[in-house]
């Protein structure tokens, strides 16, 4: 809350969605519950089976990251559709990389609802995110393994709905 709080603020005066923003995102976020806010994770996790990138990889796998994706966010989205094209394979590569020890949801949707609202969009409604829902959207995240966004893409336009 106290990240959403800051950053929605200051919405006007954003002007870069790069890795520095998302690391600040969260220590601002999480700073106060975790030493290693904002660094990317020193050891390798597993959810739910699912191996995540080891985290010898993370620094290189963040720099493909921002290049092939964040560095490509243009500077004026015109449509839903279009900020879906842009947004879910972000989550979808994020969450996929989980280059923090903890957080990294949180993140990433906080992330993508401020670069909603930077282009004048309404926020994602990720609550549709519940139980009924979390094994297709654990699928779309490891679907980024193959960089298969589709299903990160069908998620979001159900996000979307107001």
């Amino acid at each position: 809350m106290r990240a959403e709080l800051k950053y929605e603020s200051e919405i006007i005066r954003i002007n870069q969605f790069d890795w520095d923003f998302i690391s600040s995102i969260h220590i601002t976020a999480l700073a106060h519950l975790y030493e290693f806010a904002g660094q990317l994770r020193q050891v390798n996790i597993s959810k739910g089976g699912f191996l995540f990138p080891a985290a010898q990889h993370l620094d290189s796998a963040i720099k493909t990251f921002e290049q092939d994706f964040l560095k490509s966010i243009p500077l004026k989205i015109n449509d839903k559709a279009e900020l879906i094209e842009i947004v879910a394979p972000i989550h979808a590569e994020f969450l996929f990389i989980h280059p923090f020890r903890d957080g990294n949801g949180r993140t990433a949707r906080l992330f993508l609802n401020l670069l909603a609202l930077k282009h004048g969009f309404n926020r994602f409604h990720f609550d549709m995110i519940e139980e009924s829902r979390m094994s297709e959207y654990i699928k779309a995240v490891q679907s980024a393994a193959d960089k298969n966004y589709v299903p990160m893409k069908e998620l979001f336009k159900s996000f979307g709905k107001n």
